[in-house]
């Protein structure tokens, strides 16, 4: 009987809660706290000035069977402020970006600590571990329990096997059905105006994250792409995942895993000035990065390579790129980009351009017109002949690629991403990521990632009605919250909801050409494309006057007004001269600029805007030159779906 008893009690010992205890951190100004929770599991809350956003969300990893965060038994913590200045390499918003956040540690028994960081934008909190040997990752439970059943904004997926080319869709958090996932950045809409984006930053070695409904109101999970076991190839560029196993990723035991991030704000401009991934990447890894050029580039895809009043058959050939690049020259971009033909597809050979190219030719005369060529490639070319494919495109002369379908986010993938990045830099080499998932700050850490796409960009005007104004205001506030957007802007035949219709081969847009030229000062890409045809921008050289000169890197940024869906209005800064510009969903709106951003003395205004018809043809704009000071202001009339830009030259 006394052993019973003794027994029992072992056994109520053994089921007992931890010793409960809670590790509240705030941001410097006070403004968002992240509380970790220590009892029988670990969670995490969330609150924005005073405010609960989230209340006791699970958080825990699974290694080699072991659940770190179940049974939690802390060892130590400790709190650091950070107050520091970021000099990007590539200069995406600004030359310097203020990295101000507290910091804390909790180490814990098993190996294993939990460090978060609270900014006065946003917090994030990663596992950390010790294991001194190869582990199996099964699972990472990751929870955001809203205290309120909001509404958000999600781009939903079809499935693991994706572009990353969504609509956001506007629902209540209980309506996230269980069996589907959306990608990130996704969006909680508080209270009071406030917003909650999810993501991820610092993703390396290990797949993406999702989000997912849990059947439960305002409760979010997340989930994650398993390891690989089994793919097949249907095509050139499609590899499909067929299989996979029940694990997550194998991985070095002593590492990082990556941020879990929520950016909080309280009105929609601030989500244009964030730069809270960028902050909490890996800082850079690259000794020499004098090479890396940001720059603009003249693209054939989207316009089909085609030209008009010229004297030779337009098309993958030698002449047509010839075009491009003198084009290309006049105007001062910095490249062109020879996109799918270049190589065979059907042997997937870039050792080799096809006959009707003279690469070394081209090449040649775009080093005389200082003019870049960037090649496009399929990610399983280029993964199948990596080396032997980069040191060709080293010895042509060749200044980047752009590496396209691969579309997913896995261990595997995520891993050839990084490997594509560091292979290019030895070979100082540009890389744009398309077919691609959200950025998660391997731009920072690899400064020669130059832009990706994961967006929903122009050339979906060429088979659908999805490339349009709202769409085009939403992106902005959230894809463009992870990084550089390679949404491939410039379309020069322009239409409104009643004139557009798809067509392939000889496109158009969506919105007024002012919304086009308005694309160049809200859409953030250090390498920024011009999609449409050299020929129909020399018919419309009176645009090239903005779009030769506009910076695609800036050294100051400030959002002047925005809502998520409706509009924006921004200025920024490259040297002595500012720009701004602004886009406008399907309802047309006016503004007043204060223009006290400029400097002392006075400028010339450069203005294009929509023109009094552009509501029935949208091409329709009108331009304005005028002296200004900085106690000047300006009247902002866009039409709908219109935009506004204009270029302020110091005198």
């Amino acid at each position: 009987m006394k052993n019973r008893l003794i027994l029992g009690w072992l056994l109520l010992a053994a089921a007992a809660p931890v010793f409960a205890q809670d590790f509240p951190l705030q941001s410097p100004g006070k403004v968002n706290q992240i509380t970790v929770h220590v009892a029988d599991h670990l969670s995490i809350s969330i609150a924005h000035k005073g405010q609960p956003v989230t209340d006791h969300s699970p958080a825990s990893i699974t290694i080699d069977g072991q659940t770190l965060g179940e049974r939690p038994k802390v060892q130590k913590s400790g709190t650091r402020s950070v107050n520091e200045q970021i000099h990007p390499t590539v200069q995406i918003k600004r030359a310097e970006i203020s990295d101000v956040y507290n910091e804390l540690t909790i180490q814990f028994q098993g190996n294993y600590s939990l460090v978060c960081r609270a900014y006065d934008d946003g917090v994030a909190y990663r596992f950390v571990t010790a294991i001194n040997k190869e582990v199996t990752v099964n699972k990472e439970e990751v929870a955001f329990h809203f205290v309120k059943d909001f509404p958000g904004e999600f781009p939903m997926e079809d499935s693991y096997f994706s572009h990353s080319e969504r609509v956001y869709f506007h629902k209540d958090i209980s309506a996230f059905p269980t069996d589907s996932v959306c990608s990130m950045p996704a969006m909680v809409n508080l209270d009071n105006g406030m917003r909650a984006v999810i993501t991820e930053a610092d993703l390396w070695d290990y797949p993406g994250m999702y989000l997912t409904g849990s059947g439960v109101k305002g409760h979010l999970k997340t989930a994650f792409p398993q390891y690989v076991k089994e793919e097949k190839q249907t095509s050139d560029r499609d590899v499909m995942p067929v299989a996979r196993e029940d694990f997550l990723a194998r991985t070095n035991g002593a590492r990082s895993f990556p941020w879990r991030v929520m950016i909080l704000t309280d009105h929609d401009r601030e989500l244009l000035e964030n730069e809270l991934i960028y902050k909490l990447a890996a800082p850079n890894q690259l000794k020499e990065t004098g090479w890396i050029k940001p720059g603009k580039v003249a693209w054939d895809w989207y316009n089909a390579n085609n030209l008009y009043g010229v004297d030779f058959v337009s098309g993958v050939n030698t002449p047509t790129y010839e075009y491009y690049i003198d084009f290309a020259s006049t105007y001062g971009l910095e490249y062109i980009i020879l996109d799918e033909g270049w190589y065979d597809i059907k042997t997937s050979d870039l050792l080799h351009a096809v006959p009707e190219i003279d690469l070394e030719r081209l090449v040649e005369h775009g080093r005389q017109k200082n003019v870049g060529i960037i090649l496009w490639v399929t990610w399983k070319a280029l993964e199948d002949h990596m080396d032997a494919a980069l040191d060709q495109f080293k010895k042509w002369g060749v200044k980047g690629i752009k590496v396209d379908f691969m579309q997913r986010d896995d261990q595997w993938m995520v891993n050839y991403y990084k490997r594509v990045a560091m292979k290019a830099a030895e070979r100082h080499l540009l890389v744009d990521f398309h077919g691609a998932y959200k950025p998660t700050g391997l731009h920072r850490t690899y400064p020669n990632v130059i832009s990706y796409e994961g967006v929903r960009g122009l050339e979906w005007s060429k088979w659908s009605r999805q490339a349009e104004p709202e769409h085009n205001l939403q992106i902005p506030f959230l894809r463009m919250l992870a990084g550089p957007m390679d949404y491939t802007p410039g379309a020069m035949r322009n239409a409104t909801q009643r004139t557009f219709a798809p067509f392939f081969p000889l496109p158009s847009a969506l919105g007024t050409r002012c919304h086009q030229l308005g694309m160049y000062v809200i859409f953030e890409s250090p390498l920024q494309m011009l999609a449409d045809s050299p020929s129909n921008y020399l018919r419309n050289a009176e645009c090239m006057e903005f779009l030769g000169p506009v910076p695609s890197v800036w050294d100051e940024t400030r959002v002047i007004d925005a809502r998520y869906g409706d509009y924006a209005l921004t200025a920024r800064r490259s040297g002595a001269d500012w720009y701004a510009g602004g886009m406008t969903d399907w309802t047309g709106r006016e503004f007043t600029l204060d223009l006290s951003f400029l400097g002392d003395g006075v400028y010339e205004a450069t203005i294009f805007q929509d023109g009094v018809n552009a509501d029935k043809m949208a091409e329709d704009y009108k331009k304005v030159v005028l002296k200004v000071r900085s106690q000047d202001s300006l009247e902002v009339k866009m039409a709908p779906g219109g935009g506004w830009v204009a270029r302020f030259r110091k005198l």
